[in-house]
């Protein structure tokens, strides 16, 4: 907003500006959070910008003649520059833009011809004659002042052909430094409208630059990059401007990229160790000489990376292990401190290098819910600079060096990439193969853009707005019904869910997404219970918010500002590696519960939850729900069979959640609107849930109650454990037909309960991470349900029992074909003998044993003496019939127990 008011200021009392005659202006390039563009004409190009740097202002002009050609926009220019109403409000003017002069003349406004001085308040100059007093320049708008600069570059660059504008151009020298450059590109001119706001276009998505001669630079000599190490790397997204990758994955995801920043340069690693590499010294020299700018500078090493000076020392330059200075060429540090981020930007501006390395995915995998493009320490520095560190791992291998012209004409740039899907869904272009297969990319880079949530910077609302135009053309209405396939559809998916939510007019997109909403109801009181202990619980709300729909939430003091949430959607898996979307990726969200009444919405909606964290304890507080749709919500003990039939299974939410003793159950309320009997399916679930707690050795009423979420669609497999279970909502039925469970069983369903019930400490991973599981998966189905273990699955039968361990034992006992139904055969045989009460204490004593060993064969032995002493006889033959590698150590300690010689492998021992 503060950038708006900077152009209506400027702009004031213009209609349009006829740009035709004789000069010819050049393109500008803006790539700094403060720069705005004040004329962009047809083809995106700006032809006038404007941007701050420390506490002075600057206006840019693509041309030097639009100086005396349009002196109402110099008049306002000059105005908005002046740095306060006390100065001394003398316009100083370069000596050979005495035309300039005259015009200002006739406004109130104090003029001098000369050269830059002291007490001057604005400084209007051309761009070609700054070079011997850029620094001072700088120095006079870092300080307060104002300075107007006017010029083109593509002459410059015509007779400089083997010079880099970019870097040379002399008005470059001075007007980098806030984020503005000229470029060696021809603006088209005409007549132009003055938009009402800061233009943008998609057209103007593009990069700055074709990198051609840097890569040559940078990756001379350099054939690969062996980046082959426990040293994983996190993916790095390009997207600035005057930002570019360097090393890529076949796939085109970068780990290694470059930028220009004002006068500086940026090189960023995502693996700090990567500096100190002899694999990529070549590389690495390189970049440092490319930092460097022939300055032969001391290059400034942070002392968590002195391993690196060894390396970097090979470029011939001073190496010295220092904190940040001022004084330095080059400044090498990690990403995982920003507390000198804004010196760090601005040393870089006005000149330095920078060599950053770190790794983002451990931060996101450590602060749960945290964004990553806003709050890692890194991207503070980076941001602004085009690049961003990101959540998502890469395989460290080896990888080729790109070919220099490949990468730059087919190399995958984020800019780029929007700028051809911008001219498909506009224009109607036809995408190459090559291109198409980059859409799922760029969808995801899209998201990851607008989470960077930047409101104040004028490029980032620029793209915001290109965006929802896009939006606004059509996004997919995905179902199990209509599921999406194309790269492209799945780009809008992406696109739609991350622009809905940083849009300041999101119920204007919202047609363009979703249709239609039910009836709802006002000020609805939830009282919330919770005792958590090292988790967090989702508390059922039984509210429900369509689409798009917002509404507040009034907070008890009791849990403001304690880490206390709201989440809406239940549907919490990530699909977004899927080839076929059956949903958006993502539909569900969360917001802080840190003031007295909190504002939610969510474009895809979803049933409202409230989220206790970790270590919390309420008694009946209440959240009063200001507007919400109620969901078909059943809560044993709470609500009576008639009301369920009678009203609340008709409750018009499209989610209902069934909630018992101890599991709760989210299914599309399709499957619930002709169920009857709600408390026979509690009946049902309570006594298996009590008997899973029964088989753990645990009490039977669980601390957190168990939850199944059945989805259109799941990130992985048929169903996946966790808190929620997932499950295919093809399954849905099955959790509340109780006379089939009866005859046919639940196994996947207690399968995937049981993986929440599995311990490390008696694990064997990976031997058995898809077997013990299953022994809830028999026990419930034999003591609860009634079936036999041949019949509660047919990989149980005595045929294919018998078969595996014949063809288990004919293939030498091999450990690494010891898993799923083959393990499970070795519990069954010890089951069979002695019984599941044996395993009911096996369990209770490793609640409280410690030391465990954490290799398996340690672990292997530990169960083993374990499993004697409760049953009173020696297992080590069975365990070694089995190929378990049983030690002598653990044979000696349960040598008094009588051997179980009558074991079901004796034939096999």
């Amino acid at each position: 907003m503060a950038r708006e008011q900077d152009y209506i200021t400027i702009m004031c009392g213009i209609q349009e500006l006829d740009f035709r005659a004789n000069a010819v202006p050049c393109d500008l390039v803006l790539i700094a959070e403060h720069a705005f563009p004040l004329v962009m004409n047809p083809r995106g190009q700006v032809l006038m910008a404007a941007s701050q740097y420390g506490k002075g202002r600057v206006v840019v002009l693509g041309h030097e003649e639009y100086l005396t050609r349009f002196p109402d926009l110099i008049k306002n220019a000059v105005k908005w520059l002046m740095p306060c109403t006390c100065c001394s409000g003398i316009v100083g003017i370069q000596k050979r833009l005495r035309s300039v002069a005259e015009n200002l003349n006739h406004y109130p406004i104090k003029t001098e011809l000369g050269d830059l001085r002291s007490g001057l308040a604005v400084y209007i100059t051309d761009a070609y004659s700054v070079d011997n007093c850029a620094k001072d320049l700088i120095a006079f708008i870092k300080a307060g002042g104002g300075l107007i600069i006017a010029g083109q570059a593509w002459h410059w660059a015509a007779t400089h052909p083997k010079e880099n504008t970019i870097k040379n151009f002399p008005g470059n020298k001075v007007c980098s430094v806030a984020g503005i450059y000229f470029t060696e590109n021809y603006g088209e001119v005409g007549i132009y409208p003055v938009p009402r706001q800061i233009p943008f276009s998609w057209r103007a998505v593009s990069t700055g630059k074709d990198f051609k001669d840097d890569l040559h630079f940078l990756l001379e000599g350099v054939s690969e990059f062996n980046i082959q190490s426990e040293a994983v790397p996190s993916e790095v997204m390009v997207h600035g401007p005057l930002a570019f990758p360097i090393a890529v994955t076949p796939d085109g995801k970068a780990f290694i990229a470059g930028a220009y920043y004002g006068q500086g340069r940026v090189i960023l690693l995502s693996h700090e160790s990567y500096m100190d590499r002899d694999s990529l010294s070549t590389f690495l020299i390189n970049a440092i000489k490319w930092l460097d700018q022939d300055r032969k500078g001391v290059i400034g090493i942070e002392p968590r990376l002195k391993p690196a000076q060894t390396v970097l020392s090979k470029s011939g330059l001073d190496c010295q292990v220092t904190g940040f200075r001022e004084d330095l060429s080059i400044y090498v540090c990690t990403s995982y401190i920003d507390a000198q981020s804004a010196e760090i930007q601005e040393f870089v501006a006005e000149g330095g290098g920078l060599m950053i390395g770190g790794h983002a995915w451990h931060w996101a995998q450590t602060h749960h819910g945290g964004n990553v493009m806003t709050d890692y320490p890194g991207n503070h520095i980076l941001n602004k600079m085009g690049l961003s560190l990101l959540g998502s791992t890469l395989s460290g291998e080896l990888y080729k060096a790109p070919e220099v012209e490949q990468i730059c004409k087919e190399g995958y740039h984020f800019r780029k990439m929007l700028h051809r899907f911008a001219e498909h869904v506009h224009l109607g272009q036809k995408l190459t193969n090559h291109e198409q297969s980059c859409l799922k990319q760029l969808g995801k880079d899209c998201a990851r853009y607008l989470r960077m949530r930047c409101h104040d910077s004028p490029a980032y609302t620029s793209m915001v707005a290109i965006l929802s135009d896009i939006v606004k053309l059509g996004v997919p209405q995905v179902s199990s019904h209509c599921p999406v396939e194309s790269a492209k559809d799945h780009l809008m998916l992406h696109i739609a869910t991350e622009v809905y939510k940083v849009s300041p007019d999101p119920d204007a997109l919202l047609p363009y997404i979703i249709k239609d909403r039910p009836n709802t109801v006002s000020n609805v009181r939830v009282r919330i219970s919770a005792k958590t202990e090292d988790w967090e619980e989702w508390i059922s709300t039984g509210l429900y918010l369509s689409p798009g729909m917002k509404t507040y939430i009034t907070v008890p003091p009791e849990i403001i500002g304690k880490n206390w949430q709201v989440q809406l959607g239940c549907q919490t898996d990530n699909i977004g590696k899927a080839e076929v979307l059956k949903r958006a990726p993502v539909v569900h969200q969360r917001f802080p519960l840190n003031a007295e009444k909190v504002k939610i919405c969510n474009l895809w909606g979803g049933l409202i939850y409230v989220i206790a964290p970790p270590q919390s304890k309420v008694d009946g507080v209440e959240i009063v729900v200001q507007t919400a749709i109620q969901a078909p919500y059943f809560k044993s003990g709470e609500t009576s069979v008639a009301d369920w039939v009678n009203r609340i299974r008709q409750t018009p939410a499209p989610w209902a959640e069934l909630e018992f003793e101890n599991i709760i159950m989210t299914l599309k309320s399709e499957f619930i609107r002709n169920l009857d009997r709600p408390d026979e399916v509690a009946k049902l679930w309570d006594t298996i849930m009590r008997s899973i707690a029964d088989l753990a050795a645990k009490p039977g009423k669980f601390p957190r109650k168990e939850r199944f979420v059945a989805d259109v669609q799941i990130s992985v497999g048929f169903m996946h454990s966790g808190y929620p279970v997932m499950m295919q909502d093809i399954s849905a039925p099955e959790l509340v037909d109780v006379q089939r469970a009866y005859k046919h069983g639940l196994w996947g369903q207690i399968h995937e309960l049981g993986h929440n019930q599995q311990r490390g400490v008696w694990e064997f991973r990976p031997h058995t991470t898809e077997c013990t599981c299953n022994l809830w998966s028999l026990y419930v189905h034999e003591e609860v349900l009634g079936l036999s273990s041949c019949n509660a699955h047919p990989e149980l039968t005595l045929k294919n029992r018998q078969a595996r361990i014949k063809s288990y034992c004919d293939g030498g006992k091999d450990l690494k074909t010891w898993s799923i139904w083959t393990a499970l055969e070795t519990y069954m045989q010890l089951q069979e003998r002695f019984g599941w009460d044996a395993f009911r204490k096996v369990f209770a004593i490793y609640h409280d044993m410690n030391g465990v060993p954490n290799d398996n064969a340690g672990k292997m032995n530990l169960y083993a003496e374990t499993f004697s002493k409760v049953v009173k006889l020696n297992l080590c033959p069975f365990f070694k019939a089995w190929g378990w590698p049983i030690q002598p150590d653990t044979q000696e300690k349960i040598s008094h127990l009588p051997e179980w010689s009558d074991h079901p492998m004796v034939q096999y021992a």
